[in-house]
C-alpha cells in the first residue's frame, strides 16, 4: 500500500454550517464505506492517522472529530493519547453494560471527553444506562417510520442530549427532522465521506521494538532521541503528534529532544505501541535510499553545526531537523510549505528549508551541492561560512555515513 487513508464524513448544524466531522477507517482512495473486521483496529488506524501522519489541524480544522470507540478503546489506555478538546467519542450500545465500563465512561466524562450514543433506534434498558453519560444521540433515521421516530425523540428529550439525525438521504427528511427538533445532521443527502490521504512512510517493526524497549527499560531521553534520528519519518511523525495533542504551544518544537519532553515517556509509550499494532510493515522490509540519505542529510548538517558552534546544543539539533525535513516532502509527497506549517518550527529553519537562506539555509545547500558532485559550489559555500575547510567537511561526511549506517533498520 502506497498511502495511508482516512474517511471523513461532515456533520452540520440546523443551518447546514460545519460543526464536526466523523472519523472513519478506510484503506483505499475509492471506498465510500468499509469493511470492519476489528474494531479496536479501525480505530487505532484512524488515531494514528489523524494525529500523526495527517496531522488534526490538518484534518478536522477548528471543528470536533467523532471517533469511533468500541468497547476495547474505551477501556484501554490509547484514549489518553486523545485531547479530550479535540474529539467525541462515538460508542455503539456494548452487548453487555458493565460497571467496569460504566465507571471508565464516567471517569472519561469527568476528564472533558464528550460521549456520542451511535446508530439509535429504540430505547431499552441498557440504553437508558448511558443516556446519563452522552451529550450526542445519533439516531438512524432511515430505519425509522414516521410515527416511529416522533415516538423516539419524545424519548430521548426526557434526558439533556443533543439530537444528531444519521443517514439523511433527503430533503424531506432533512425537514421532517428539524421539524421534530434535531440539531444535528449527517448523511448523503449532505455530503458522502470524503477520503483524505498521504504517503505512506511506516517505520520499521524492529525499530518500533526497539524504541518501546528503550522507553520501557527507563533509559535516558539522549538513548531515545538518538533512536528517533535514524527514522525521518517516525521524527516527523512525533513532532506532528505533539503539535496536533498539544495545540497552541506557547514555544515551537525546535527538536526531537523538546518534542520528547513535551509528550511525557508515559504518553510516548503509549503511542509507540499504537504505532506497533497498526504497523503492517513486513518485519524484513527493505530499507528505502531516499530515507538513508535523509538520516545521513541529518547527521551532516548537525556535524555543521556543531563545528560553528561547538557549545549550542539547541542549534545542532534544529540543524539536524532541518536535515531531515528537507527530503521529506518527496517522501510524504507533501509541499514544504505545508511540512512546516503544519510543524511550527522556527523562522530560521523555515526560511532554509523554503528559500536555502540563513546559515542553517547555506549549510543546507552545501550538503545538497556534495550530493550533486558540484565542487566549484561546495568550494564557493565553504568559503562564505568561513569555519570549515574541505578537508574537515570531508571528515564529517564520513562520521554522518558512519553514524546513519550503525543500523540497517531506516524507516521506509
Amino acid at each position: 500500500m502506497e498511502s495511508y487513508f482516512l474517511g471523513r464524513q461532515p456533520i452540520l448544524d440546523r443551518n447546514q454550517n460545519l460543526v464536526a466531522y466523523e472519523l472513519l477507517f478506510r484503506q483505499e482512495q475509492t471506498q465510500e464505506t468499509a469493511k470492519v473486521t476489528d474494531d479496536l483496529s479501525a480505530s487505532a488506524n484512524v488515531i494514528v492517522n489523524a494525529y500523526g501522519r495527517f496531522g488534526i489541524q490538518n484534518v478536522l480544522g477548528q471543528q470536533r472529530g467523532f471517533i469511533n470507540a468500541d468497547l476495547d478503546l474505551i477501556m484501554s489506555d490509547i484514549i489518553s493519547l486523545l485531547p479530550s478538546k479535540h474529539v467525541v467519542l462515538e460508542v455503539r450500545v456494548p452487548e453487555c453494560v458493565t460497571a467496569e465500563f460504566l465507571q471508565q465512561c464516567s471517569e472519561l466524562k469527568q476528564r472533558g471527553y464528550q460521549f456520542a450514543l451511535d446508530n439509535i433506534v429504540t430505547i431499552d434498558s441498557k440504553i437508558e444506562q448511558l443516556l446519563p453519560i452522552v451529550s450526542v444521540v445519533k439516531v438512524d433515521v432511515l430505519a425509522l417510520q414516521t410515527d416511529e421516530l416522533e415516538r423516539l425523540v419524545t424519548a430521548l428529550k426526557r434526558w439533556p442530549v443533543l439530537l444528531l439525525a444519521l443517514k439523511v438521504e433527503s430533503r424531506e427528511q432533512e425537514i421532517r427532522c428539524k421539524q421534530l427538533g434535531f440539531q444535528m445532521f449527517q448523511g448523503y443527502y449532505f455530503a458522502k465521506p470524503e477520503v483524505m490521504s498521504v504517503k505512506r512512510t511506516d517505520p520499521g517493526k524492529l525499530s518500533l521494538l526497539r524504541l518501546l524497549t528503550l522507553v520501557t527499560d527507563d533509559h535516558d531521553h539522549e538513548e531515545i532521541e538518538q533512536e528517533f534520528k535514524r527514522q525521518p519519518g517516525l521524527s516527523y511523525n512525533l513532532m506532528r503528534m505533539v503539535n496536533s495533542v498539544a495545540g497552541d504551544l506557547p514555544r515551537k518544537i525546535n527538536s526531537i529532544k523538546h518534542a520528547i519532553t513535551m509528550m511525557g515517556r508515559e504518553q510516548l509509550l503509549k503511542w509507540i505501541q499504537l504505532l506497533l499494532y497498526t504497523s503492517s510493515q513486513p518485519e524484513d522490509g527493505a530499507p528505502d535510499i531516499r530515507m538513508q540519505m535523509a538520516v545521513e542529510r541529518g547527521k551532516l548538517m548537525e556535524l555543521i553545526a556543531t563545528a560553528e558552534r561547538p557549545h549550542d546544543k539547541n542549534h545542532h539539533e534544529r540543524a539536524f531537523i532541518v536535515g531531515i525535513l528537507s527530503l521529506l516532502n518527496e517522501l510524504l509527497g507533501i509541499e514544504m510549505q505545508q511540512i512546516v506549517n503544519k510543524l511550527g518550527i522556527s523562522d530560521d529553519m523555515c526560511l532554509a528549508l523554503m528559500k536555502r537562506e540563513g546559515r542553517l539555509g547555506q549549510a543546507l545547500k552545501l550538503v545538497e551541492a556534495d550530493e550533486q558532485g558540484d565542487h566549484a559550489a561546495i568550494q564557493s559555500i565553504l568559503a562564505g561560512l568561513g569555519f570549515l575547510s574541505l578537508d574537515e567537511f570531508t571528515g564529517i561526511k564520513l562520521q554522518a555515513t558512519g553514524w546513519a549506517n550503525q543500523t540497517g533498520d531506516i524507516a521506509n
